[in-house]
C-alpha cells in the first residue's frame, strides 16, 4: 500500500461475509452501511460471500436493501448455491435430493434441476444440509437414515456458531456434528468456506485480478482467502476475538486487521505507536496508541515465533489501556 492510500485502494473487488461483517440477525453492524455504502460512491466492484444457508440471494439481497446497504441478487453469493451446482454435477437430472434446512436450500436444488423429497423412503441420491432455525430430530433422523442406505451426504458449511446480538449461537456446523456423531462418520463434501469455492466465483463473476476478503471467522473466511491466494481483512466485529487472532496459525492468518469497516479507509494500517518485546514468558507490549495498532504490533511478533505466546504484559500505562480494550488483559 503506498503511502496515503487508503486501504481499499489496493484492490478491485470486496468480497463481503455477512454475518458478523455487515449485520448481526437482522441488525447492521455498527458503522457497516456507511462503509459500505462509502465503496458504492466510489465505484468498488462488491460480492457478499455467505455460509448461511437460510436465505436465497434474492431475500439476502432485500435484507441489505432493507438495512440501507442497496444490493442486487447477483451480487450476493451463498453456499446453497454451490451446493446445488455441486450436486448437479454428481447426480443425474431429476436426481433425487433430501433437503435438511429451509425453502432457500430447496430452491436453489430445484433450480438446477433435481428432485426434492422428505423422506429416506424415497431412496434420495443426495442429502444436503443447511442451516435452519427450525431444524430438527425429524428432519436429522430421516438423514441418517438415507446416507446410512448410500445417499451422499454435502453440508452448506461446517460454521459450529452463528454470531447474533446475544453471542454466538448454535451453527450448521453444531448440526452437522449431531448427524455425524450419530453416523460415526464426516460429510461426503463441505462446500462452503472454508473451502474457495464462494471467492472463487466471486473473483470470476467480476473479472477481478486483486480481490480482497472480509470476514469476521478466522476458521472460514480467512482460511477460505489462504486457501483461494486472496488478500484478507479480519474485522473484529463477529466471532473471532484478538485472542483468537494472536494464537491463530499460519493458514488463519488474515493479511490486514481492523476494529471494523472503517479500516477498509484508512492511510495508515501499521503498528504506530508500538514496540513489542519477547522474552521467556511471552510478550511485553509498550507504548501508545490505537489499540488494533497495538494488536497488530503483537500479532507480528507472536506470528514470528514457533509458539503462541503463553503470556502478554503491558510495559506501559498505554499498553495495559490497550490490552483491556482488546480483552487480552487475561494474558497480562
Amino acid at each position: 500500500m503506498s503511502p496515503g492510500q487508503a486501504l481499499v485502494d489496493g484492490y478491485d473487488l470486496v468480497i463481503f461475509d455477512l454475518d458478523g461483517v455487515v449485520y448481526l440477525g437482522t441488525e447492521p453492524v455498527p458503522g457497516a452501511v456507511d462503509a459500505v455504502n462509502r465503496l458504492r460512491e466510489r465505484a468498488t466492484p462488491l460480492v457478499y460471500a455467505t455460509n448461511n444457508a437460510a436465505r436465497r440471494p434474492d431475500e439476502v439481497a432485500l435484507l441489505l436493501t432493507g438495512l440501507g446497504v442497496p444490493a442486487r441478487a447477483d451480487e450476493v453469493l451463498t453456499s446453497p448455491q454451490a451446493a446445488a451446482a455441486l450436486l448437479a454435477e454428481r447426480l443425474p437430472p431429476g436426481g433425487k435430493v433430501l433437503v435438511v434446512g429451509t425453502d432457500a436450500l430447496r430452491t436453489e436444488a430445484t433450480g438446477v434441476g433435481l428432485t426434492v423429497v422428505d423422506s429416506a423412503d424415497d431412496k434420495p441420491d443426495a442429502v444436503v444440509q443447511g442451516y435452519g432455525p427450525r431444524v430438527g430430530w425429524p428432519e436429522l433422523a430421516e438423514a441418517c437414515v438415507a446416507v446410512r442406505a448410500g445417499a451422499l451426504w454435502v453440508a452448506t458449511n461446517a460454521d459450529r456458531t452463528l454470531p447474533s446480538v446475544r453471542g454466538p449461537l448454535p451453527g450448521n456446523g453444531s448440526l452437522v456434528a449431531a448427524l455425524a456423531t450419530a453416523l460415526d462418520r464426516q460429510p461426503d463434501e463441505v462446500v462452503g468456506k472454508p473451502a474457495p469455492t464462494l471467492f472463487e466465483r466471486a473473483a470470476q463473476r467480476t473479472h477481478a485480478s486483486r480481490p480482497l476478503v472480509v470476514g469476521d471467522r478466522l476458521d472460514t473466511d480467512i482460511e477460505g482467502a489462504v486457501r483461494a491466494g486472496m488478500a484478507s481483512l479480519l474485522v473484529l466485529t463477529g466471532v473471532s476475538t484478538p485472542a483468537d487472532v494472536l494464537a491463530a496459525p499460519p493458514h488463519h492468518r488474515p493479511t490486514h486487521l481492523a476494529a471494523d469497516l472503517s479500516g477498509l479507509f484508512t492511510v495508515d494500517s501499521g503498528t504506530e505507536g508500538w514496540r513489542v518485546r519477547r522474552h521467556e514468558a511471552g510478550l511485553e507490549l509498550a507504548g501508545d496508541g490505537t489499540p488494533i495498532a497495538a494488536l497488530r504490533a503483537l500479532c507480528a511478533a507472536a506470528w514470528a515465533g514457533d509458539a503462541p505466546p503463553a503470556a502478554v504484559t503491558a510495559g506501559s500505562p498505554g499498553a495495559l489501556a490497550a490490552l483491556r480494550e482488546l480483552g487480552l488483559q487475561e494474558l497480562a
